[in-house]
């Protein structure tokens, strides 16, 4: 006997309480025409529940055991799409017979609407060429889900969407990508939000909002330490150079001097014999030999002066040089800064949303990503749609391993606790070494509450 078929969704979902009873309010012929679930588990009627009736088709379904550990039920129309009759020329037309069959396609038509509501569909704005069918599977592996200039599916490796420089007023969506002018960093959303204020950023009252992606100021003042240092250090060693230069040219000085002495001390000597053959003139040529010594004695005495100038300018020269290279050193080292800042910008991010389907989300696995490169992680990084708790284990196996894993968060596990998100950088007894082909699965734990939708991410430098 045929019933009236309301205008209503033919799907119901409750919070888990007990055996029940959980009432569905749209229509049905049979007792198989709905499907029970318990959290992501299907039901087996009479085995797992009992469904009763009412003479205007709605009813309710009764559990057989309590749902222990479950968050909730879910009664679906799962009326098997057939035709089983079929009107014979010039046969039987009973009314009765017609009211089922059309009260067969309404429900057909019911149970087809309720999928489309929870599928992923293109408003009816959009123009006619939009073309919504998906990449083919070996396309889209291991890909991430966008959207073309056309608005058609695509798959990619990208993870944000470029929003250029950043601005005030502006409504910025998770994961959009902005540049800040004013220090020329580049930040990554992971709240949305409208903004408001100035630049920088990192001093504005929305900092919080945004994780900086690339430190491109740091690098900047790293550059220009290293050639800072660099040039002191060439001034160093031309310094060294001249004084190099200046200790030769003193000592070429002071042989030339020892030179003169040395001629001087030989005339005398050649004075003092002729006076002693010259007897006549042996008080003058004396006196002369006296002076000459003195003269001598001077040369030899300024001579000593010059080399021990010498030496001393020869110390200098080298203290100078020992100078050029400790800056010399000291600008690899700046160097070697500056590039370990730069190597820092090599990060990235690996991310995994869960989506509850518009309900609480419920404890398990919820999915599993390939890791393209060798990785270390940094931080974590946990938003939701709304403030509850949940807590998010991470695992990890390699390719061939797969699907068993292995917690690699110890008891730091990433976890919300009454908040709409949570990050740290505290990675206690975690395995942080992560290899191109390693298999990363995120599972939810324990019993969430209120969260329906929730983003994971993992701030990665690559190694």
């Amino acid at each position: 006997m045929g019933v009236p078929i309301n205008n209503v969704t033919r799907r119901v979902v409750y919070a888990a309480s007990g055996t029940g009873p959980y009432n569905f309010t749209f229509e049905i012929l049979a007792a198989g025409d709905i499907a029970v679930y318990r959290d992501d588990t299907l039901l087996t009627i009479t085995t797992d529940y009992t469904v009763t009736i009412n003479a205007n088709g709605t009813g309710y379904v009764t559990l057989v055991a309590s749902p222990t550990g479950a968050t909730q039920i879910a009664i679906v129309g799962n009326r098997t799409i057939a035709r089983t009759t079929d009107f014979v020329t010039g046969g039987d037309f009973f009314a009765n017979t017609l009211n089922d069959e059309l009260d067969q396609q309404t429900i057909f038509n019911q149970q087809n609407a309720e999928g489309l509501l929870r599928s992923l569909q293109a408003p009816q704005t959009d123009p006619t060429s939009i073309n919504m069918t998906l990449p083919r599977a070996s396309v889209r592996a291991s890909k991430v889900l966008s959207f073309d200039s056309s608005g058609n599916p695509s798959a990619t490796e990208f993870i944000g969407s470029n929003r250029g420089n950043w601005a005030s007023g502006t409504l910025y969506y998770v994961r959009d990508i902005v540049k800040d002018t004013s220090t020329s960093n580049i930040w990554q959303c992971i709240t949305q939000h409208t903004s408001s204020g100035s630049q920088p950023i990192s001093t504005n009252a929305d900092s919080a909002k945004w994780f900086l992606l690339v430190d491109a100021a740091a690098a900047s003042s790293s550059a220009t330490a290293a050639a800072a240092s660099a040039s002191a250090a060439a001034t160093s060693a031309s310094n060294a150079s001249t004084s190099a230069t200046n200790a030769a040219s003193s000592a070429s000085t002071a042989s030339t001097q020892a030179s003169n002495a040395s001629t001087s001390a030989t005339n005398a000597a050649a004075s003092a014999s002729t006076a002693s053959t010259q007897a006549t003139n042996a008080s003058n040529s004396a006196t002369s030999a006296a002076s000459s010594a003195s003269s001598a004695s001077t040369s030899a005495t300024n001579a000593a002066n010059s080399a021990s100038t010498a030496t001393t300018q020869a110390t200098n020269a080298s203290n100078s040089a020992s100078s050029a290279s400790t800056s010399a050193t000291n600008a690899a080292n700046s160097a070697t800064s500056a590039a370990a800042s730069l190597a820092a910008m090599d990060d990235a991010e690996i991310a995994m949303t869960i989506d509850g389907g518009g309900v609480v989300i419920t404890a398990g696995k919820k999915g599993a990503i390939e890791i393209p490169f060798n990785c270390t992680i940094d931080r974590w990084t946990i938003t939701a749609d709304q403030s509850g708790s949940i807590t998010i284990d991470i695992n990890k196996s390699t390719y061939s391993g797969y699907p068993t894993t292995t917690s690699i968060t110890a008891s730091a596990t990433p976890a919300i606790s009454s908040a709409q998100k949570a990050q740290s950088s505290t990675l206690t007894g975690w395995t942080t070494s992560l290899s191109a082909g390693d298999i990363v699965e995120f599972e939810v734990d324990a019993t969430p509450t209120s969260i329906t939708l929730a983003t994971i991410s993992l701030k990665v430098t690559k190694t």
